[in-house]
Formats: structure tokens, C-alpha cells, sequence
């Protein structure tokens, strides 16, 4: 049986249609399987950041897409109820953290003192270096 694709002995070999399609076909499957394994290591290198890339990319496909009658009449109450879920969401975690807070008796007011004590304490410590440094200075001169 002859092969039509084989070249006679001597002549310059021509890429045939069939080779050049194998030929894209192997080229394009390599280029997919490394685009595919880049994706994978980036996705287990930063999954946070493909995330937020994918979240932007679904926002900048919907700003473009217009949005049609029936989609708002769809979403609107649920954006109402998500939006009202959020609120109550957000302040009740700021008042859980507020009487976590003054449970560890970290009000503000604490706060202050607790500053305003570490500062004294800062002074005192800075006060008693700088004595002990000049009582070491005249001992140091009056024995030489």
C-alpha cells in the first residue's frame, strides 16, 4: 500500500492540507492543556485573587448587557430584601463587637487611660535612665 502523503527520495517534502491540519489540531491542544495548567497553578497560587477577577469580569459583562424589563422586575425585591438583610446583618455585628468590647473593658474611655498610663509609665522609665545615666556620667568623672 503507498502512502500518498510520502515525498519520492530526493524531493523537497510539501505540508499537505491533511499535515497542516494535524499539525494546528496538536498545536492548539498544547497551547489549551498550558493555558489550562497556568490557570490551575494560578487558581491554587491566589484563589482569592482569581475570585475577585471573576467577580470583575461578571460585572463588566453586565454593566455592558442591558437589562431588560422582565430582569428587573425579577430582581428588584430581591435586591430590596438583600439590602435590608445586609443592614441588619452589619449592625448586629457592630453590636456584638461593641459588648465584646466593653466585656474586655476596652471602651474608649479605657483606652484612654490605658494610653495615658503607658505614657506616664514611659515617662518614669524615661526619667530614671536619664538619672541613673547622669549619676554613672559624675561617678565616672570624679573617679578620674
Amino acid at each position: 500500500m503507498t502512502d500518498a502523503h510520502t515525498t519520492p527520495p530526493g524531493e523537497p517534502h510539501q505540508e499537505t492540507l491533511s499535515d497542516k491540519a494535524a499539525h494546528a489540531y496538536e498545536t492548539t491542544r498544547d497551547k489549551a492543556y498550558d493555558a489550562a495548567r497556568t490557570t490551575a497553578e494560578t487558581l491554587e497560587g491566589n484563589p482569592l485573587g482569581m475570585l475577585v477577577g471573576g467577580i470583575a469580569l461578571g460585572a463588566l459583562v453586565a454593566a455592558v448587557l442591558p437589562r431588560s424589563q422582565r430582569e428587573r422586575d425579577l430582581l428588584a425585591p430581591a435586591g430590596r430584601r438583600l439590602a435590608a438583610a445586609l443592614t441588619a446583618a452589619i449592625a448586629a455585628a457592630k453590636e456584638a463587637g461593641r459588648g465584646e468590647l466593653e466585656q474586655l473593658n476596652l471602651t474608649p474611655d479605657a483606652a484612654k487611660e490605658k494610653a495615658r498610663s503607658l505614657l506616664d509609665g514611659l515617662g518614669k522609665a524615661a526619667s530614671t535612665a536619664g538619672s541613673a545615666a547622669a549619676k554613672a556620667g559624675r561617678e565616672h568623672v570624679s573617679a578620674g
